[in-house]
């Protein structure tokens, strides 16, 4: 409905700010559906990846539904930092079910977590963390509160919403510090010059 609707939407962005800002407001809504669209891409491309080294993992292990559960694996992948839990957690059940030794379980929890090292290292920051620019603490508040307020839907759609909020506070003067606060770029570290200690007895005199 959100993107049918797309069009009464954005008129009605245009309406809520005077004349004066329309060249602003233009902007901020080129750069949301050019973020989204990165974003929704770098998701695209991440979960492709992570499917086929799930995939070719339990191919290599035996593990029955290889195919459906490394997909599934890749999809749930998606939602930050819990979907990777759940993820690891169904073919480990499959495997302990269908197989003799629960050692498969545990093959299964270390190759998924090499993938996830890979995922993390490299996938994440290459292509999906350069798309949106959001430090992993508001990440993990986002996806929590989005999972409260609309279940799974919700934790899929908390980081874009978020980038989205973040976009706005940079375009906004007063609100620039609550965007930098929701992004990751790290302050570089304060030097404190040493005090002379002419100066202070200077100072003291």
């Amino acid at each position: 409905m959100i993107l049918f609707y797309q069009p009464l939407l954005l008129e009605f962005i245009h309406k809520l700010f005077g004349t004066n800002y329309q060249s602003h407001v233009s902007e901020i809504v080129t750069q949301t559906k050019t973020l989204i669209q990165r974003y929704l891409t770098g998701l695209a491309i991440e979960a492709l990846l992570v499917a086929i080294l799930n995939i070719g993992a339990l191919l290599a292990l035996g593990i029955d539904y290889a195919i459906l559960l490394g997909i599934i694996g890749a999809l749930l992948n998606v939602i930050p930092y819990i979907g990777g839990i759940v993820a690891v957690a169904l073919p480990m059940m499959v495997a302990l079910a269908t197989k003799s030794t629960a050692w498969y379980a545990v093959y299964v929890l270390v190759s998924y977590y090499f993938i996830q090292l890979i995922d993390n290292n490299y996938i994440v920051p290459k292509i999906v963390a350069s798309k949106v620019k959001i430090n992993a603490f508001f990440s993990i508040i986002a996806v929590i509160a989005g999972n409260a307020l609309w279940g799974i839907a919700g934790m899929f759609l908390s980081i874009p919403l978020l980038a989205i909020v973040k976009l706005i506070f940079d375009h906004i003067e007063p609100l620039k510090p609550w965007g930098y606060l929701l992004g990751d770029t790290m302050p570089s570290t304060l030097k404190i010059k040493p005090i002379r200690l002419k100066w202070i007895k200077k100072k003291l005199l």
